[in-house]
């Protein structure tokens, strides 16, 4: 048994344990269920740029499921202009605490990339939030080499956040095609659980091309399938149903 079988089938275990009075759903999947990979750099591309806000959000529950805290977010003067400054209420409604959140703004693209290199070597992070906005020439293979070295290194997870960016050649473990799905009402109209339209582009060492629908659940710090007429979605490939049309899968890079 491969051992994200192995987990899946342990977490099916726990779940029912739980709660053996209802009928429990299988785990989205490993990757999403337990967050992803520590110690290595991961790509999160939003679709487009009104995406942004659940490309971070994605990036920001990933790191609360992993426990991969403190979180530093960089980003540039101008990503602050063009995409509004962050919203606190909001990144407590995902789980991160004001205390666990370091927000850095830099003058340009060239001043991210260092700072991002120099905080990939701080082991006392958890988690490294890289965002950057359109093409990102800085950001080219040899650059990713090094984020993915100093990762390994330190112990720190870097999530290299591309909003309004195609998808490139990188050294990261694993690259995703994030966008935002309209949440589905809770009991009397209260707002629902934020929904993201999830697809893995690229997975070292295994097969791309999956594609979710999932809720991120604060209180339980992973994510689920979202209700699609009235039932349980636990893996979803239903690309018909989904909100924005797929991104290319690469596999490349």
């Amino acid at each position: 048994m491969s051992d994200s079988s192995a987990l899946i089938a342990r977490l099916r275990r726990i779940a029912v344990g739980r709660d053996a009075t209802h009928a429990v759903p299988p785990p989205v999947d490993a990757w999403l269920a337990v967050g992803l990979g520590r110690a290595q750099l991961h790509d999160i591309y939003a679709v487009d740029d009104a995406d942004g806000p659940s490309g971070a959000g994605f990036g920001i529950a990933m790191a609360v499921a992993a426990g991969a805290l403190p979180l530093l977010w960089l980003r540039t003067e101008a990503c602050e202009r063009r995409h509004g400054r962050l919203h606190a209420a909001g990144l407590i409604d995902l789980g991160l605490s004001a205390e666990s959140l370091v927000l850095g703004i830099v003058a340009d693209e060239a001043a991210l990339w260092r700072a991002a290199a120099d905080a990939a070597r701080c082991a006392g992070l958890g988690t490294l939030l890289v965002e950057s906005t359109g093409r990102a020439p800085g950001l080219d293979l040899t650059a990713t080499r090094r984020l993915m070295l100093a990762a390994e290194s330190s112990g720190v997870t870097i999530l290299s956040l591309r909003v309004g960016a195609e998808p490139t050649a990188s050294a990261a473990a694993t690259r995703w095609g994030i966008a935002a799905l309209p949440s589905v009402a809770l009991e009397a109209g209260a707002p629902g659980l934020p929904a993201f339209d999830v697809e893995c582009l690229r997975r070292r060492g295994g097969p791309a091309g999956q594609r979710w629908r999932v809720e991120w659940d604060r209180d339980a710090k992973n994510f689920r399938g979202t209700p699609l007429s009235g039932a349980g979605l636990s893996v979803a490939a239903d690309r018909a149903a989904a909100h924005h049309p797929a991104a290319p899968v690469r596999r490349t890079g």
